[in-house]
């Protein structure tokens, strides 16, 4: 299936093998954020509200599913890593002064940056606590070194665009590290929940990984390509951010000169509509979109690679539903 098609899977078909695992886990997140505290309580219970699509607890599930059997380790495992998702959408909220998240007012919005740093700060530390309280520490130096990567993997992107100097290999370590270290921490994190067997625990980290990435170059492609279910057109976001992704790096590299210098100078000075649309017909008159979605393809057939010498299953193939979802979609 062509990366520029519209995928008929759905998140639902692909969550079929871990649906009642996953109404088990909404109860276990509820339980691990909840406080005495009033006014915690009133904001977890905001965050609740806010359900995002549970991308995350479903990889844990259905990784462990795939190799093994999913158990209230692998709950726990589950919950640790939606609770650190969503402390770090909380933190990037206050970082990036959004005003909105999955359609609901940001909590910086509604109680102001110090009660959404420190919330960010009390839903790490209730999901530390809930791995030490039963001993899971190996998911802690998976969620460890996962924090460890996004930070710096956001810091570095800082210092890049800076300059607008960023070239391929920067830009795959940026995504793989803002990305990628946590769908690898959730696909390890289920392994080891779901099975002692080393091997399996690297082969879906490995997937992880590399679903991470094709994840993310799809999502900067989207930018170019338009996000059809939403406005059904290009939007430049990253450009009018002076953000450089695959599809303006490979443009950049191939394109004439001159025109490389005036995209470069258009981002850099602050893009106007008509100045977005002309830096957008540059990439992909230059090859940029056509690279990233070959790019992304590779990711995806090594991520379906990992997966090769687990026996079938229903959470295996849609583990490699996932994987076809991530290629396709369109939002």
């Amino acid at each position: 299936m062509s990366l520029l098609s519209s995928s008929s899977l759905s998140l639902g078909d692909i969550k079929a093998p871990v649906e009642a695992e996953l109404r088990d886990f909404e109860a276990h997140f509820r339980a691990a954020i909840k406080s005495n505290v009033g006014l915690v309580d009133v904001v977890t219970r905001y965050i609740i509200r806010q359900k995002g699509k549970r991308v995350r607890p479903l990889l844990v599930l259905l990784s462990a599913k795939t190799c093994g059997t999913v158990s209230e380790k692998t709950f726990r495992g589950a919950t640790l890593v939606e609770i650190l998702h969503t402390a770090t959408l909380v933190h990037d909220d206050v970082v990036d002064d959004a005003d909105t998240r999955r359609g609901f007012a940001s909590i910086n919005a509604v109680w102001k940056n110090k009660v959404a740093v420190l919330m960010g700060d009390f839903l790490l530390s209730r999901g530390l606590l809930l791995s030490l309280k039963h001993g899971d520490f190996p998911f802690l130096e998976c969620t460890s070194n996962a924090v460890k990567r996004m930070s710096e993997g956001e810091l570095l992107q800082i210092q890049k665009s800076r300059y607008l100097n960023l070239d391929e290999p920067t830009y795959l370590r940026i995504i793989s590290d803002k990305t990628a270290s946590l769908f690898s921490a959730c696909t390890e994190i289920g392994a080891i929940s779901g099975s002692e067997n080393s091997d399996h625990r690297e082969r879906l980290r490995s997937f992880g990984e590399h679903v991470g990435l094709a994840f993310q170059i799809r999502d900067d492609l989207l930018d170019y390509l338009g996000r059809s279910s939403i406005i059904g057109k290009p939007t430049g976001i990253d450009i009018k951010e002076k953000k450089l992704t695959l599809p303006l790096i490979h443009a950049l590299r191939t394109g004439e000169r001159a025109d490389a210098r005036k995209a470069l100078r258009l981002v850099k000075n602050g893009a106007s509509r008509k100045d977005v649309a002309w830096v957008l017909e540059f990439a992909e008159r230059n090859g940029g979109i056509a690279y990233a979605s070959t790019k992304a393809e590779e990711f995806g057939m090594l991520a379906r690679k990992d997966l090769e010498s687990f026996p079938g299953s229903p959470a295996k193939q849609s583990m490699l539903q996932f994987v076809e979802f991530v290629l396709t979609r369109d939002a």
